[in-house]
């Protein structure tokens, strides 16, 4: 009897000794993905923002709300991808007006984070071809620099590492990018507007930079925490700054944070789980049955 269950004991064992890699290489990677049927809503704000009104004729003083709202389209996943759609909208809290509206529908490899060119990937409904990390850096993020795709230039630009931090008690990389001068558009204005003259309209360039900040999760690659430093200006065709066309400092409110903290250290705690402690649990109670049924298979035969 003893061999009987020494054997069966050794059996286990081993598969459990088995299981453990495999379910923190093969599993785990399985189950850890950025999810195809997202949805949230990020809010950011702006105190004392700039931005030059069509409807005034002039430029704005005013604090504003932006309301960011991410999207899955499920019909869209398939395999390593994942797609989302999202809508940005920037109201004028101060003069209770809306300001911009935009739209992006991004690919992406549901692991790493880096962008896919097809299903459509475009913004404000303009084809862009995708580069660099979309939404969420890769899990497992290392302290160096990564791609990331600006919508407002169309292309990507690095992100630096540059500090190690703490948001609400979760521990952090903090990157930081910086976008050169980018022209982003030409536009047909009235030259008064902009002091050219009585009449007629003028064309002028719509030039983007600006620095994006971004506090990261490192296992789970999710953003918890995200700031712009966003320049435009609107530049006649001799290259002479006309106007100012949107200047904000926007940054992600408390309860936006505080959402994402929270479900950043939740996915951390599953992967944790599932890379980790399952591993572990398995490996170890199956060097234990291994050696229990070594030991009675000894002892019936001694």
């Amino acid at each position: 009897m003893n061999r009987v269950v020494g054997s069966v004991l050794i059996a286990i064992g081993a598969f459990l000794i088995v299981l453990a890699p495999l379910t923190h290489f093969q599993v785990a990677s399985a189950l850890i993905a950025a999810k195809a049927d997202q949805y949230g809503i990020s809010n950011l704000q702006a105190t004392g923002a700039q931005y030059f009104s069509a409807a005034d004729g002039k430029v704005l003083t005013a604090d504003l709300a932006i309301t960011v709202t991410t999207r899955g389209d499920v019909k869209e996943a398939d395999g390593d991808k994942v797609v989302w759609d999202e809508f940005t909208y920037v109201n004028d809290v101060t003069n209770s007006k809306p300001v911009d509206y935009s739209e992006r529908r991004s690919a992406f490899d549901k692991r790493s984070g880096v962008g896919l060119n097809c299903c459509g990937v475009s913004v404000d409904k303009e084809p862009v071809q995708l580069q660099g990390q979309i939404y969420k850096f890769p899990f497992d993020v290392e302290k160096k620099s990564y791609q990331v795709f600006n919508s407002t230039a169309g292309k990507a630009f690095e992100a630096r590492f540059v500090a190690e931090e703490q948001v609400n008690g979760l521990t952090v990389y903090k990157f930081e990018q910086t976008v050169p001068e980018t022209k982003t558009e030409t536009r047909t204005a009235p030259a008064a507007w902009f002091g050219m003259g009585e009449s007629g309209d003028v064309q002028l360039d719509r030039i983007y930079s600006g620095v994006n900040t971004y506090w990261i999760e490192p296992v789970t690659g999710a953003p918890v925490k995200q700031e712009q430093q966003r320049n435009e200006v609107l530049r006649s065709q001799d290259g002479v700054e006309r106007s100012k066309a949107f200047v904000a400092n926007a940054k992600m409110t408390d309860e936006t944070v505080k959402q994402l903290v929270d479900s950043a250290a939740d996915s951390k705690s599953q992967i944790t789980l599932i890379k980790t402690t399952i591993p572990l649990v398995l490996a170890i109670v199956g060097v234990v049955l291994l050696a229990v049924g070594v030991f009675a298979v000894s002892r019936k035969r001694a």
